[in-house]
């Protein structure tokens, strides 16, 4: 069962938004809980209300337990920006964007998901020992000459 809740027009920039939304994505709720109330951000409190408003549905209108709840998924939109101008001296005006956002909440009683979207478990190859050898020697010997060039050109210079 999957439970989804909206928070709409979050007078705060989605890009802070988006750091409180990543501690707690694919967390349990109870652990997402505790994270949120020893944030220390703005955005945290806002989150943490539409978390419990998410816990309070799920266990009042589909009977589950909270123990069981985790978070399958969490995103931060971007909202409508309110633009504003602040006067400057010579009759300039500066743009002001004010930035809000939208955060989308989903729980769900099942197992999470412990692999994220996209990865991919397949062989992964790593080339032998000697190449890397290889390629670090050509690098030190270049730099060496280099260094050993400088030093002429610096001599000559001087004489």
């Amino acid at each position: 069962m999957e439970i989804k809740v909206k928070l709409s027009n979050l007078r705060t920039a989605p890009r802070k938004a988006r750091q409180v939304v990543d501690l707690v994505r694919g967390k349990g709720v109870l652990q997402a809980q505790s994270i949120l109330l020893f944030t220390v951000n703005k955005t945290a409190r806002p989150v943490m209300k539409l978390l419990n408003s998410a816990i309070d549905s799920a266990t009042k209108n589909y009977h589950l337990e909270t123990e069981n709840l985790f978070i399958s998924k969490i995103t931060v939109d971007e909202g409508p920006k309110l633009k504003r101008f602040f006067p400057m001296s010579r009759g300039r005006a500066y743009p002001i964007i004010k930035r809000s956002c939208h955060i989308a909440l989903s729980i769900s009683d099942g197992a999470p998901d412990k692999s994220p979207k996209g990865h991919f478990d397949g062989p992964v190859t790593i080339p032998p020992k000697a190449d890397l050898v290889g390629k670090v020697k050509k690098t030190e010997n270049k730099t060496k000459t280099a260094v050993k060039l400088k030093k002429r050109v610096t001599k000559s210079k001087i004489k």
